[in-house]
């Protein structure tokens, strides 16, 4: 294995003038910095990553506290943040917080044990003190997908209010009139903003939405089951199910099936969070789609960006409808469009 005395000896320096190059510290001439950059990349020099951390204070290595590493749209999410950090140097150590506050709190206070340089978190219910103790004690922070209000932290987000329209005039233009949603938990932002653009939408189309066709679900696939049952079992069953994400969905969709119904000519579902394989259940599903990539891939320069001293700004991204059958056949100009 490569050394830094044999980077030394190839560049005619000491040992401590290449460790002053890796750390580009300023006192090193130029042609000096050039002659070592060339050593290190003709011998395949690579520095210790702990031993780096020593030296500078930092370890290359970045925190990611998930909500649900089961849920496919984080799967997604994590995969980005990782592929984002590498290409920039750092290395991504992940926690699932399985939707539980105490469990998030453990791999926060983990993850700030091992040193990470910063924590990129996406909060499952409200605000804990340790996570607000950090962002005091100046822990770069940045929030993804969800945040917390009133939290000087910035966040990476998409806007789905835009696209939450578009689903409801696609389901008035196929006369659906009775609406359901499967909301999640009132705890998060994302719960409270997705069911507030639903209601924004029906009331722009004149349309109210009863108490009986709100469910409380908990973004896990039994809460959609579970909810989609009552739904079921009212005198009068909406037409279509709305989940706020996509395991309610699935959970409804089993719901459906578990009654011998039939989606869409029995009950039409659309889901919030557009997965892979929505594309082969039957019939496909409709669904509102995050740009997941380019979530993680803005969260992660945001957050290096606060770790190397610069200022970064929030992000936020609009999601879009992608329309499928499982709301019933699209006039012929969304089928063109989709």
């Amino acid at each position: 294995m490569v050394s830094i005395k044999d980077v030394a000896a190839a560049a005619g320096v000491s040992a401590a003038t290449v460790s002053r190059v890796l750390n580009d510290h300023p006192s090193v001439s130029t042609a000096t910095r050039t002659r070592v950059l060339s050593a290190v990349e003709d011998l395949g020099y690579r520095p210790n990553a702990v031993a780096r951390s020593l030296r500078t204070d930092q370890t290359r290595t970045l925190g990611l506290v998930i909500s649900d590493v089961l849920n496919p749209y984080f799967t997604e999410l994590a995969r980005s943040v990782e592929g984002a950090a590498r290409a920039l140097g750092y290395s991504v150590i992940i926690g699932n917080a399985d939707e539980q506050p105490e469990l998030q709190d453990h791999h926060m206070r983990t993850l700030l044990d091992r040193r990470v340089d910063g924590l990129l978190i996406s909060p499952t219910d409200g605000c804990s003190s340790l996570m607000r103790d950090a962002a005091q004690a100046g822990t770069p922070l940045v929030f993804v997908d969800r945040w917390i209000e009133g939290m000087d932290v910035p966040v990476v987000r998409s806007d789905g209010r835009a696209a939450v329209h578009d689903l409801v005039a696609h389901l008035h233009a196929l006369g659906h009139r009775r609406l359901a949603i499967i909301a999640g938990p009132a705890a998060t932002t994302t719960g409270r903003e997705r069911i507030e653009a639903f209601r924004e939408a029906l009331a722009a189309y004149g349309l109210s939405l009863p108490d009986a066709y709100i469910g409380q679900g908990d973004f896990q696939a039994a809460s959609g089951r579970r909810v989609t049952e009552g739904f079921l079992g009212l005198p009068e069953p909406p037409e279509v199910v709305f989940a706020t994400d996509n395991l309610m969905a699935l959970g409804a969709l089993d719901a459906v099936r578990a009654h011998g119904l039939s989606v869409p000519d029995d009950i039409a579902l659309v889901a919030f969070d557009d997965i892979p394989w929505f594309v082969h259940t039957d019939p496909p599903i409709t669904a509102i789609a995050q740009p997941t990539g380019e979530l993680g891939r803005a969260a992660v320069r945001a957050l290096v960006d606060r770790i190397e001293g610069r200022t970064p700004q929030s992000v936020t991204l609009p999601a879009r409808l992608v329309v499928r059958r499982s709301c019933g056949n699209p006039p012929a100009t969304q089928r063109s469009q989709s």
